[in-house]
């Protein structure tokens, strides 16, 4: 089962049509690494702050 926090992320994402890609770049991972983690397959220590983090740059620069 998914971490609650990848399941709010990936609602926001949608919710104000942010894809994986601009994400992605946004962190600075390969895109690859981002789906490994949103997918559940990798848990990298402080993955949780920094996805949200990266997720409310996008969003205040809307």
């Amino acid at each position: 089962m998914l971490a609650q926090w990848i399941g709010d992320v990936i609602g926001e994402m949608h919710k104000n049509k942010i894809t994986a890609l601009e994400l992605a770049n946004e962190i600075g991972w390969h895109p690859k690494y981002l789906s490994a983690i949103l997918n559940g397959h990798r848990s990298p220590k402080n993955a949780e702050q920094t996805v949200k983090q990266a997720l409310a740059r996008i969003l205040g620069t809307r």
